[in-house]
């Protein structure tokens, strides 16, 4: 979904990059470049955006683009929205291309968060705004977990440690209603381990579980590439190596990492009931409800992507317009659905 599910190699990117960090490392102690638009001035006729998006394709992000250009339409605005796939390389020079094509502001949601200070360099230098919407990036280094709060650029998305605390919740709550033996029981924790987002998220789980269960169990955490064929591979092997357990709970960074966890379980021939998958996003939990048969994915938490499009860039019209200065941070709402309540709740099944 919105956590990155790959990062490429990037020998050029880096290469692009060591000017800029050679000026601004997060331990140089040297000022930060500027972290969303300080020196942006307003802008009294139209505004043009460029909405730079990871994933183009995929059904949270191109709710996210819908929601963006709704908006926009509201407010007047032009935007274009560019899809980049997994290329962080492409960050780079889309963003280059915006700020050409006379863009105002750029919101980016970036494959690789390594590219992060390139691109705030060059909205910087362009006196362009920046905002970034799911996940973070950092102005003076690769790695947004070490950066300076005050150098991580202004973002619109979802809490992680808020998201994570409801699967976790929920999860618990399904464990006490199922009535597992602990010592019968394993948790899994999905997700790709260098995305710091996805890491917020499943450490509020595992609290939010343990917290909600009143039982010990033993967790596994199980390194994926946040794909749903990546995690099944990986869970797969976790279950082929742990033959006694008898009730799996699964968890991950997104639905991907779930959905994958579930259908490895389905495979190794765990039936339903044995099951309880807490999916994050909805967008593939939704597909085992649909059908109407017992599944192991028994819930999930719906992020609308169509919520940060449009908050994205609200919040860049009322800088851009009224110079009203960013948020740090700004989230959407979100709401755990199931089986019985994911068509009312608007979620999009594709």
């Amino acid at each position: 979904m919105f956590t990155e599910h790959h990062r490429r190699p990037m020998a050029a990117a880096v290469l692009g990059l060591a000017s800029v960090l050679a000026l601004t490392s997060c331990s140089s102690g040297q000022q930060a470049v500027g972290s969303g638009g300080a020196d942006v001035a307003k802008v009294d006729g139209k505004i043009s955006l460029t909405y730079l998006q990871k994933q183009g394709d995929q059904e949270y992000f191109v709710g996210e683009a819908a929601g963006a250009k709704a908006k926009a339409d509201e407010l007047g605005i032009d935007l274009k929205v560019v899809n980049l796939g997994t290329d962080a390389n492409k960050t780079v020079s889309e963003a280059q291309s915006a700020i050409s094509q006379k863009s105002n502001g750029l919101i980016v949601v970036v494959p690789d968060p390594a590219v992060g200070p390139q691109v705030a360099q060059i909205a910087k230098d362009a006196k362009v705004a920046l905002l970034t919407s799911d996940d973070q990036i950092c102005t003076t280094g690769p790695d947004p977990s070490s950066c300076a709060a005050d150098a991580l650029v202004p973002r619109i998305g979802f809490s992680g440690a808020q998201m994570g605390g409801e699967v976790g919740k929920r999860a618990a709550a399904e464990f006490k209603k199922a009535g597992w033996n602990p010592a019968e029981t394993r948790t899994i924790s999905a997700w790709k381990q260098d995305v710091t987002v996805c890491t917020d998220r499943v450490k509020a789980s595992k609290e939010a579980f343990a917290a909600g269960s009143g039982a010990t169990v033993q967790n596994i955490d199980v390194p994926t590439d946040n794909s749903p064929t990546g995690a099944q591979d990986k869970i797969a092997a976790t279950i082929t190596a742990n033959p006694s357990v008898k009730h799996w709970v699964v968890w991950g960074c997104n639905d991907e990492n779930v959905q994958g966890g579930v259908t490895a379980l389905e495979n190794a021939g765990f039936k339903a009931d044995d099951v309880i998958g807490v999916g994050l996003g909805a967008y593939l939990a939704c597909k085992n409800w649909s059908s109407g048969k017992p599944s192991g994915m028994k819930a999930a938490l719906f992020i609308n992507g169509k919520d940060v499009g449009a908050l994205a860039v609200q919040t860049m019209y009322d800088k851009l317009k009224n110079g009203k200065a960013f948020p740090k941070e700004a989230f959407a709402p979100t709401t755990m659905v199931d089986a019985s309540t994911w068509k009312s709740a608007g979620v999009t099944c594709g």
